[in-house]
């Protein structure tokens, strides 16, 4: 079966540069998109076409849904990847890709809006047999006696979310009844606003879970694999910071089993390509949360641990090709850690845009350095601060640590601001060196070394 044609990037900064590093290897053109701002990203240089979409404000350029398409069929374009944010997890856009007659790298549009919803979701996975957080199952009504009612069956504190978001937005700890309804009220404006859906749901509020992933692929032909899970706990304002991959604590046995719940569930609702099952992990239960349907950021470290391409296998599995890989050939070796590297400052976190006067990229054994910058360029003010994810692997734990501390002490950006200090505070940290931390540890960390001033 033939590979692909021509890619269009629909993305920026290092997950556009990763992706045309996978269609290179396949041989496989590619025309990048990109907005003025953007002009000189490695990716844009590196591509055999690049093409302006649109000027730097993202709702008129890596938003622009007919701009976009429009740039595949000047481009002659026969797929589109989008990366991972922007438009990776909207189905609308997966449906205009397909219908127009391109291929769209990812989910079917059908299914990114059946698990975009977090209702929908998590009925479905319920359904699937996949292990919930106790919660309403549904979007809340408008009545209050019911919702109370229903808190108090649950047990406090409980968490209201909304129904079509994310990233911590439209999210509100609810520790007592009589707080109850003015919280839905706030959550269901906030979703409106952010995500232009007022639904919200409720779930018991975990005091002190981790954040345990599970990646999966599947194909076209009903095949589906897990490659193990990854360990996304230590966290800032429900971003995370620091992933690794395995998970400290987690046992062959639970890994088997929460894998093939996943994989069961890929295979029941008829998932293709990448995706990512979330899970709150507290007392030894795992409680899903939701599904990334698209390539994560902290994607490297299953690929350093499993040598898989994840990427490349998006490439494939698009192409229509059935996975090269059965769950038996994905065995996991040593452990690997990633940083993400941002333009900030490390302590007040404040964003840190402008030209980088120097940069030097660590190196060494099992070091790898995904990121776009380079010595002269300059970041953007308009976009996410992320400039790259520096990962260590090592055949334990203990070694990745050490390679990692190694490579943040080598890694050198001049002319900007940037974490990496932060990073190394979190790799010293004894409850960081022990592993197995809460959400709420790297929150709690910086509050206690605010407060020492």
């Amino acid at each position: 079966m033939p590979m692909l044609g021509k890619v269009l990037i629909a993305n920026r900064g290092e997950i556009a540069l990763r992706i045309l590093r996978a269609c290179r290897e396949l041989d496989i053109p590619v025309v990048a998109a990109y907005s003025t701002a953007d002009r000189e990203q490695k990716h844009v240089l590196l591509a055999e076409e690049a093409v302006c979409i649109g000027p730097a404000e993202s709702a008129k350029s890596y938003l622009n849904m007919a701009a976009l398409m429009s740039t595949a069929e000047v481009a002659g374009a026969s797929a589109i990847h989008p990366g991972y944010g922007f438009l990776s997890e909207n189905a609308d856009f997966a449906e205009s890709v397909e219908q127009s007659g391109f291929t769209f790298i990812g989910p079917r549009a059908e299914t990114i809006r059946l698990m975009g919803d977090k209702t929908s979701a998590i009925q479905e996975m319920k359904a699937a047999g996949v292990p919930c957080v106790p919660g309403s199952g549904a979007p809340l009504t408008a009545d209050d006696a019911a919702n109370r009612k229903l808190a108090q069956k649950i047990g406090f504190p409980v968490i209201i979310k909304a129904a079509g978001g994310g990233g911590g937005r439209g999210m509100h700890v609810v520790y007592e009844a009589k707080a109850l309804a003015g919280a839905i009220d706030m959550a269901r404006r906030e979703a409106a606003s952010f995500f232009g859906n007022p639904a919200v749901y409720m779930e018991k509020y975990l005091e002190l879970p981790r954040h345990i992933e599970v990646q999966v692929l599947a194909d076209n032909h009903g095949n589906a694999i897990h490659l193990g899970e990854r360990d996304c706990s230590p966290q800032r304002r429900h971003q995370k910071v620091v992933e690794e991959a395995p998970a400290p604590g987690i046992t062959p046995e639970e890994r088997e089993h929460i894998g093939k719940l996943c994989t069961d569930a890929c295979k029941r609702i008829g998932y293709r390509g990448a995706g990512t099952f979330e899970f709150l992990y507290e007392n030894g239960e795992f409680h899903f949360i939701e599904m990334n349907t698209r390539i994560q950021v902290e994607h490297p470290v299953t690929e350093m641990i499993t040598g898989v391409d994840l990427v490349a296998e998006q490439l494939r599995i698009a192409a229509g090709h059935e996975l090269r890989y059965k769950q038996e050939d994905i065995v996991l070796r040593g452990h690997a850690i990633e940083c993400r590297v941002n333009a900030e400052h490390a302590e007040t976190f404040v964003p840190s845009p402008g030209k980088i006067q120097a940069y030097h990229a660590p190196g060494g054994p099992g070091i790898r350095m995904d990121s776009h910058i380079y010595a002269g360029y300059s970041i953007p003010p308009y976009y996410d601060s992320l400039i790259g994810k520096l990962i260590a692997h090592g055949d334990t734990r203990a070694a990745a640590t050490a390679r990692l501390n190694m490579a943040l002490s080598e890694m050198v950006v001049e002319g900007i601001n940037t974490n990496i200090a932060l990073h190394k505070r979190i790799i010293h940290d004894p409850a960081h060196i022990e592993g197995g931390v809460s959400i709420h540890w790297l929150e709690k960390k910086l509050k206690e070394e605010s407060s020492r001033g």
